[in-house]
């Protein structure tokens, strides 16, 4: 029989386990042969873990919650999907110091330095705060302060940099469900910047080969490493191919980023246009395919739409809209409508019919 997976008869800790990244990474794991423990408050139900997976509960936000969970076990290696800033760090390195061979920090690649100034994106791509982005401005510390534990206390650090991961309960479009609702029924959506910006988006389970892939890996401890798709669209193409699944014409209208935040400040999409989604992001993958030879992603966005899309029909329930999201569009597209004809009563045409 062919090998579908390199087996990896490890021990491994998730600390997550159940979000829109993290709940394929456990299921790869547990594939390869891993003996998979997730430790999370168990709140979500929306991606069920498989039958062979250990799940223990506590608070990540209380020291003591996960010291009394994990009592004095230890582990080949900690994937940690909730650390966020330096303060975290401080607690993790702290608790996990004599209870791993490898601690992975799953960080972000919003903290490369935008715009980027060469193309792609390489892990040696300049990083830095990110303003409108707090997210962003905390890994990017969270960063340094892992940077630290490993150069002065030798702490067993990997650092990830996922990019706009998506699965299918979790389409990666600002508004989600939402937006799709809109698309669906004909309705105008707002789109940042002219729609021409080069995006990378990434199904977790194309994530997942990477980082598991990672996983027991002795050289892969001191190393940064961002894991994407290949799979690079304009944003006008990526709202078009959920429009041409849905059997509808697109009726799109854009927006320039840095006026979302004076429209819509409590959005959280809104810093994420100025800081990150409108700016070009295409990246190079060499590294984690030397790491990690089987790294291939598979899923073309296209073919994910429909899969998203079917998750859709099948959970009526939970792939909805909601009413707040709705508001910011409606209020985003009359605000635009009103920007535009502010335009054009000062076009030439205009001004002569006016005098």
């Amino acid at each position: 029989m062919p090998l579908v997976h390199d087996a990896a008869p490890l021990q491994v800790l998730f600390l997550g386990g159940s979000g829109t990244i993290s709940a394929s990474c456990v299921r790869l794991a547990v594939a390869t042969g891993m003996t998979v423990t997730v430790l999370n408050r168990g709140a979500t139900t929306t991606r069920i873990l498989p039958p062979e997976v250990e799940q223990l509960r506590a608070d990540v936000s209380d020291p003591a919650s996960v010291r009394s969970a994990l009592g004095e076990r230890s582990f080949d290696a900690v994937v940690n999907f909730l650390s966020y800033d330096e303060d975290d760090v401080d607690r993790w390195v702290d608790l996990f110091s004599a209870r791993t061979a490898q601690y992975v920090h799953i960080s972000s690649a919003s903290i490369y330095a935008k715009p980027v100034r060469v193309t792609p994106i390489t892990e040696s791509t300049p990083v830095g705060p990110n303003p409108p982005l707090p997210y962003a401005t905390a890994k990017w510390r969270a960063e340094l302060a892992l940077a630290r534990a490993y150069r002065e206390q030798g702490f067993p650090v990997t650092v990830i940099r996922p990019s706009h991961t998506y699965d299918d309960a979790n389409p990666p479009l600002p508004g989600g469900w939402t937006v799709i609702d809109r698309i669906a029924r004909g309705a105008v959506i707002p789109v940042h910047g002219d729609g021409t910006s080069l995006w990378t988006l990434t199904h977790a389970e194309d994530f997942a080969q990477g980082l598991v892939g990672l996983l027991g890996s002795a050289r892969a401890v001191g190393e940064t490493f961002h894991i994407t798709g290949d799979d690079v669209l304009t944003w006008d193409q990526i709202y078009g191919l959920f429009a041409a699944a849905l059997g509808v014409e697109p009726r799109l209208v854009h927006v320039a980023s840095e006026l979302f935040p004076v429209v819509a400040p409590e959005w959280f999409w809104s810093g994420e246009f100025v800081g990150d989604l409108g700016h070009s992001a295409v990246f190079d993958n060499t590294k984690i395919r030397r790491f990690v030879p089987g790294f291939a992603p598979r899923l073309t966005f296209e073919r994910s739409v429909r899969r998203m899309l079917e998750w859709r029909c099948a959970h009526p329930e939970l792939a909805r809209g909601d009413l707040s999201t709705e508001e910011v569009l409606d209020r985003v597209v009359d605000a635009a409508r009103a920007a535009r004809q502010v335009f054009a009563d000062r076009a030439p045409a205009a001004q002569e019919g006016a005098s």
